[in-house]
């Protein structure tokens, strides 16, 4: 199956040079067009049913030919416009800008426009998320309107896109999102290991990792409430270079690892589950295997020094899975961190057919293979390829690599969030340099509080008031692991990065702050509230409504110690928190309306 895109280079068009097509409304303020490219004469049919959760299924009928889907909305207060793809580009941009290219393992095509009350505009997602698609987006200058050009594959039966009403925020919309996805595509079980914290050896070490070093790390990282280790990059023969030219052979480099096995059990000895990485799609020039599979690998990869095997080739995905397979049976891991699944996306538009079709048989093949192997398998993916349609395919999510960078962690977290069905949404992994302060070493852990927390530095070496810190943050976020993982997440605009991160439970409310802003604390909603100070001011301004009343409150600093504090009753209105940069204040209401 192939796919028919727009041609004309991208720099140069805009939707005012798209082929007309007459608009009708179709919900709220947005219109709809359809077409099918390259053919003018078809005139495709749609049609809108409500789902009963509110949201609505639009169907389009083209007679099996491609078919492009346009929306078009009144600009009003539009704000930005989310997307998978969108990286830092969250504001509005020109319909000339905006373009993806979308498929199972490169993001899926979905959409947000929304307003600066943070409400939405438009919510949409292509309910069968692994077909090559391509999504031009932006402002219509012409218009005075944000469009949006969805165009998908032939198909035998309908296309279809979930449409969701006008709602609160960008982050109410996608629930809706992923409680449809959630019940159309059941996502692969998660072990209760997929939701503990986890060491990482990639910052830490990079590719010059040892057996000696890791299990040096193994200790400690249990001791400080880790529950898993990843041995990445590095342990298989050619790992080094920070290159990819002898990957494929995927045996351990013996001078490192002379007992990848035994190390593994000495490891999970320790009290931790083992995940192994590898990159399965990854060939390179140096690898033994590399004349054997030289012609199913024929593009090069965007990463330094290899090819991609292709996937839709048959033997390439026997190759595959008995690579997986191998990978867990010989050395007794419990899952494997399956990298550079997105260079699949090389393929994609060749006419040779469609990479996400393959990528679902291969994955498919591959779980159904592991799980035979390794019950309560742990398998680790990461943005791109973390959407709706890869829930069947992984339970370990992570957010992509942002070493050092808290604001990017707690950003790609929550752009993880938005989407991820079934799995343990997990941070990228924490960072910082052995003379960084505390309040620097508790930033990069409030970061990842969203998610279930990685980190990756030499804990060996770590200084004493380091580790206090990373104790008393992942106790925390262990304390409170349902609410960070199961509660109610409202993140605010995307736009702003997140600067107020709320999750609720029950009547629990944790709230991270990440700037100088004012934190709404209402007590007729909740008891009890936890304010976690990311920002650089020594003080959090809350402004309290459901007529306040008597708390009681504990304040302590970045590395858990307790902290003087005062107060006892909290009226109505604003007021300054005394809380130290990289702290907690919990506050708990005792007398008042409730």
């Amino acid at each position: 199956m192939s796919i028919i895109v727009n041609e004309t280079p991208a720099a140069t068009v805009t939707t005012a040079h798209a082929a007309p097509a007459p608009a009708e409304p179709l919900l709220d303020d947005v219109s709809i067009a359809v077409l099918s490219p390259g053919h003018p004469e078809v005139r495709p049919r749609w049609e809108l049913a409500g789902l009963p959760d509110g949201t609505r299924m639009l169907s389009v009928r083209a007679d099996g030919l491609p078919v492009e889907i346009r929306f078009s909305v009144p600009l009003g207060d539009a704000a930005g416009y989310w997307h998978p793809q969108g990286g830092w580009r969250r504001t509005l941009v020109a319909d000339w800008e905006g373009l993806s290219r979308v498929c199972l393992v490169d993001g899926p095509a979905v959409g947000c426009l929304y307003e600066h009350s943070g409400a939405t505009l438009l919510a949409f997602a292509a309910a069968d998320p692994v077909p090559e698609a391509t999504v031009r987006y932006g402002v219509s200058e012409e218009n005075d309107t944000h469009v949006v050009h969805l165009t998908l594959p032939a198909s035998d039966g309908p296309h279809r896109i979930l449409l969701v009403p006008r709602a609160p925020s960008v982050a109410a919309a996608l629930r809706q999102v992923r409680a449809w996805f959630a019940a159309a595509l059941p996502p692969m079980p998660v072990p209760d290991a997929a939701r503990l914290p986890v060491y990482s050896t990639w910052y830490a070490f990079n590719q010059d990792v040892t057996a000696e070093g890791v299990e040096a790390q193994a200790g400690p990282a249990a001791g400080l409430g880790c529950g898993v280790l990843i041995l990445d990059d590095g342990w298989q023969r050619f790992g080094n270079g920070r290159g990819y030219a002898g990957v494929g052979d995927w045996v351990p480099d013996t001078a490192k690892f002379p007992d990848l096995a035994a190390h593994v059990t000495r490891v999970r000895d320790r009290g931790l589950r083992y995940v192994l990485w590898t990159a399965p799609l990854l060939l390179g020039p140096e690898a033994d295997c590399h004349a054997r599979w030289e012609s199913s690998a024929p593009v090069r990869a965007t990463v330094p020094g290899a090819f991609v095997l292709d996937p839709r080739l048959p033997e390439v995905r026997r190759h595959v899975v008995e690579l997986c397979v191998r990978l867990v049976r010989a050395y007794g891991v419990d899952g494997l961190k399956l990298d550079f699944l997105d260079e699949a996306a090389v393929y994609a538009g060749d006419g040779a057919g469609d990479v996400g079709l393959a990528m679902t048989v291969l994955l498919t093949e591959v779980r159904r293979a592991l799980e035979a192997v390794r019950p309560g398998l742990l398998l680790e993916l990461r943005q791109p390829y973390v959407g709706p349609g890869m829930a069947p395919y992984g339970n370990m999510l992570r957010s992509f690599d942002c070493p050092a960078d808290a604001t990017a962690n707690r950003v790609r977290i929550v752009d993880t969030s938005l989407l991820a069905v079934g799995g343990a949404v997990h941070s990228d992994m924490v960072m910082w340099s052995p003379t960084a302060p505390v309040e620097a070493v508790a930033r990069q852990l409030i970061g990842s509080l969203h998610a279930v927390p990685q980190l990756s530095v030499r804990l060996d070496e770590a200084p004493a008031e380091h580790l206090a810190t990373v104790r008393f943050w992942l106790g925390t976020w262990l304390a409170h692991r349902e609410l960070l993982l199961d509660g109610v997440v409202e993140p605010g605009r995307p736009d702003e990065l997140y600067p107020l991160v709320r999750a609720s439970r029950g009547d629990e409310c944790l709230v991270s702050v990440h700037g100088d802003r004012v934190v709404e604390l209402d007590f007729a909603a909740y008891r009890g509230f936890h304010l976690v100070n990311g920002s650089d001011r020594d003080r959090v301004v809350v402004d309290v409504a459901g007529g306040g009343g008597r708390v009681a409150a504990r304040v302590v600093g970045p590395d858990g110690r307790m902290m003087d504090d005062p107060l006892a009753l909290l009226p109505e209105g604003l007021r300054a928190l005394t809380v130290p940069r990289g702290g907690l204040v919990s506050l708990v209401l005792t007398e008042g309306p409730r």
